[in-house]
């Protein structure tokens, strides 16, 4: 396993001591195959993820996507590319109208000062 030198053996040691030491040897055997349930299903979604990666990659591979567009003109009935309809102008908001006016204020609405 990379980065355990001789040195980190001792530190194992110490760490499956003190295990013993807190759960009793009676667990170990639980939480040895429940160590090794979780390090399977952890291996397990990782190739999953890793599979799904390299078939997506594959799919984008613009050589593939070449050939088969060759692949599809070649092929009898092949289909014409569909280019869309312009779009209509947009209609301003409002039937076009202009804004309406600002009203007047009733007088002393909005006029105040605060004194200094």
């Amino acid at each position: 396993m990379p980065g355990l030198g001789a040195g980190h053996w001792g530190y194992i040691a110490i760490l499956l001591v003190i295990v013993l030491i807190i759960w009793g040897p009676g667990k170990l055997p639980d939480i040895g195959s429940g160590l090794g349930r979780a390090i399977r299903e952890f291996r397990k979604a990782t190739s999953e993820t890793r599979d799904e990666f390299h078939k997506a990659t594959q799919s984008d591979d613009p050589h593939a996507a070449g050939t088969a567009a060759a692949a599809a003109a070649s092929a009898p009935g092949a289909a014409v590319p569909v280019t869309p309809a312009p779009l209509p102008e947009p209609q301003p908001v409002g039937g076009g109208t202009a804004p309406a006016a600002p009203t007047e204020r009733a007088s002393g609405e909005g006029d105040h000062t605060t004194p200094v």
